[in-house]
């Protein structure tokens, strides 16, 4: 496939939009690539990732590995999610922290238009394709509304969590940080990470790249035979996850950063958002979300000592997100 030097920068400006989601927990870089219209060709390049491919490094050398691997496409697209999300990792932390309602009103407006714009690639509806949308949304609904496991650190359990997240990672909808919470391994993996556990991040990466190829297999496959019910499928599964970003929280329950332990969130606060406790105490750290339930604005307000609960901003933030896609899908209709 030829590009220009301009190709690759439109890449690289769509990699910076996925490691920005990705910034964002809860928020899949899965669905940015999907908006942008490079979804199928990443897949397919991490499944070209075999041993044929590096049987072409030895035998025709250097340049014919780099193309069978489409090197030049991933290490644009890297390159911008790599600059974005450390970058913007700390912007989105912050804004998480303090400005919650309004960065998930812009991420709200943004997947609703990308529902349509994904939904119209699907080129013939039937029986089958309204059937896997729904399935899609059901399954993704579904696990927006799970309540965490036990924190669990076993080596065998940490594997899986990581084959199952990096599936999650590549699937438009739900975040694999957020399925992380979900099986009990985030805070063994974010653990792992502070106190730099070798073996447990060694064990935690093996998984997450086992998993990544064989996953990249099916989704090669599917798309290949099936591919207007794998795209049913896969907007069902964006539209299932607006739950999760619906911008107006009611906190259930919640996860000492100390322990591990999953505690009702009313056993610590009278307030009814976690967000809204950590500002007026100034502390972001002690406690994380674990299951939390949308609730209407006037019902986060009440429920929170009737504080303020942005609805105009957050419309507007949600027009704004809506509008990005425009810019994004005309992206991915480039000529690439």
């Amino acid at each position: 496939m030829q590009r220009r030097l301009q190709d690759y920068f439109i890449i690289s400006l769509k990699g910076i939009a996925m490691g920005a989601a990705d910034a964002v927990p809860g928020v899949s870089g899965g669905t940015i690539a999907f908006i942008s219209g490079i979804y199928e060709e990443l897949i397919s390049t991490i499944s070209n990732v075999n041993i044929s491919l590096f049987r072409t490094l030895f035998t025709k050398g250097i340049k014919a590995f780099w193309q069978q691997a489409n090197g030049n496409f991933l290490t644009a697209l890297l390159l911008g999610i790599i600059v974005s999300f450390v970058s913007f990792m700390r912007l989105a932390k912050y804004l998480l922290e303090h400005h919650p309602i309004l960065i998930w009103s812009f991420f709200f407006g943004l997947i609703v238009a990308s529902i349509y714009f994904i939904g119209k690639q699907i080129t013939k509806w039937s029986f089958a394709t309204i059937v896997s949308l729904i399935v899609g949304a059901v399954i993704a609904f579904y696990t927006t509304t799970l309540p965490a496991l036990a924190n669990n650190d076993d080596s065998w359990f940490l594997f899986i969590s990581g084959a199952v997240a990096i599936c999650a990672m590549i699937l438009p909808g739900i975040s694999g940080s957020f399925i992380l919470i979900i099986l009990g391994a985030y805070k063994t993996l974010s653990n792992a990470l502070h106190d730099f556990d070798i073996k447990k991040i060694v064990i935690f990466a093996t998984g997450a790249i086992i998993g990544l190829l064989s996953f990249s297999h099916v989704l090669k496959w599917l798309f290949k035979h099936y591919h207007n019910i794998t795209l049913a499928l896969l907007t069902g599964f964006i539209f299932g996850s607006l739950n999760k970003v619906w911008p107006w929280k009611r906190t259930v329950s919640v996860m000492s950063d100390q322990t591990g332990d999953i505690l009702p969130f009313n056993e610590i606060s009278n307030l009814g958002t976690l967000n809204v406790f950590q500002k007026q105490t100034n502390d972001f750290d002690s406690y994380k979300t674990v299951l939390e339930e949308s609730v209407y604005a006037l019902n986060y307000s009440e429920i929170n000592e009737y504080i303020y609960p942005q609805t105009t901003p957050a419309v507007v933030l949600m027009i704004i997100g809506f509008l990005t896609i425009f810019i994004l899908e005309k992206l991915g209709s480039k000529k690439q």
